[in-house]
């Protein structure tokens, strides 16, 4: 199966998917960014709040792991992610009818069970950098990575329950959902390192379960909190797991052929981490010679014990095959053509256009993202 006919013409749900893509669409950056920065300046308060309720030191470990603090404890002005999803979650209340505040405890609710996983992904891939700073358990040890994200999915739950109405234990049985497919795709995309193959098909349900659940969760949670029927939400919810599809595809991108100044992370980073990510599975599949070198490669790579002796050349060369046998171009058309099925979805809620041009606004954004 080539990359030009990997399942594209059906999406993960049955909906059809443009099989030719659009080009990339044109963003307004600075709407965008405005909408990013209400996210985070209406959860970053809140969230603080639910970090500072640990006990020591997890509530230092934390803080130090948002980039509130650096490694010695002195307040900085850390880089504390892109907050899409906050801003998702906000919107989702604007969608339902309801204020955007209402959305607020959805919004920290996702980010800590969104922070919970990067703390213990990052320990189990062995990343040393997250957000051009050593990663949790590089400083604190893997210990407090793996307590300190327990505790912050706990403190998921806590912010949603306390609330204590109806919607509240709605929107809990959302995330707790998004949590375990999470832990599913994480399950899933470990295994898959120890297999010589994945198919299309398989990469693209871990994805959808480890990236896409969460955005799904987010896109929903606010509307659920603010009175929304299921309806309403599981349609909301749809766009947002196409959104997470499309958002996934560009990192794989930017897993192998990304700027180490930009994503904070190694140069052929998901390479050294045997990722078995969109580029590889699709490469693979595509039959030829780059293919089938590709395929030999990776096949005696998976009988090697680390990749320290690897020298950049190495991983180069791999990278290379992927592209020659078209992994490249493929995930970049899958990036398209989960966006276009994400935004469709939104034709089946009745929000305001407002509220709907920004939701398309920020699924433009992470399409464009580069890559």
């Amino acid at each position: 199966m080539s990359p030009s006919t990997a399942p594209t013409s059906t999406g993960t749900r049955g909906e059809t998917v443009p099989t030719v893509p659009p080009a990339d669409p044109a963003v307004d950056t600075a709407d965008v960014h405005a909408l990013l920065e209400r996210g985070r300046s209406l959860s970053t308060p809140v969230l603080r709040a639910a970090v500072e309720r640990l006990a020591a030191p997890m509530d230092t470990v934390a803080a130090y792991h948002f980039g509130w603090i650096d490694a010695e404890g002195r307040p900085v002005d850390g880089d504390g992610g892109k907050a899409v999803r906050p801003a998702l979650a906000l919107l989702s209340a604007e969608a339902a009818g309801a204020p955007a505040e209402k959305g607020v405890p959805g919004a920290v609710a996702v980010e800590l069970v969104h922070n919970f996983s990067l703390l213990h992904d990052d320990l189990m891939d062995g990343d040393e950098q997250r957000r051009h700073r050593d990663t949790v358990w590089k400083i604190h040890g893997p210990a407090q990575a793996i307590l300190v994200g327990d505790a912050l999915f706990a403190l998921a739950n806590e912010v949603l329950l306390e609330i204590g109405t109806v919607e509240a234990g709605r929107a809990t049985r959302r995330l707790t959902t998004a949590t375990r497919k999470l832990i599913d795709g994480q399950a899933q995309d470990i295994s898959y390192e120890h297999r010589e193959r994945v198919t299309v098909e398989e990469c693209l349900e871990m994805e959808g379960n480890k990236t896409g659940a969460l955005l799904a969760c987010a896109v929903s949670i606010g509307a659920v909190l603010g009175g929304a029927d299921d309806r309403t939400a599981d349609t909301l919810e749809a766009y947002g797991h196409h959104l997470g599809l499309a958002f996934q595809a560009v990192d794989d991108l930017l897993g192998i052929w990304g700027d180490p100044e930009a994503t904070g992370k190694q140069t052929w980073s998901d390479l050294r981490q045997r990722k078995k990510s969109l580029p590889v599975v699709a490469a693979l599949a595509a039959g030829g010679r780059a293919s089938e070198r590709l395929g030999e490669l990776l096949a005696a790579d998976a009988k090697s014990i680390d990749f320290e002796t690897f020298s950049e050349e190495e991983f180069a060369t791999r990278a290379a095959l992927i592209e020659e046998a078209g992994g490249r171009e493929w995930t970049s058309q899958e990036a398209r053509r989960q966006h276009a099925v994400a935004i469709e979805a939104l034709d089946g809620v009745d929000m305001p256009e407002q509220v709907r041009a920004q939701l398309i606004a920020l699924a433009d954004f992470v399409v464009v993202r580069k890559r």
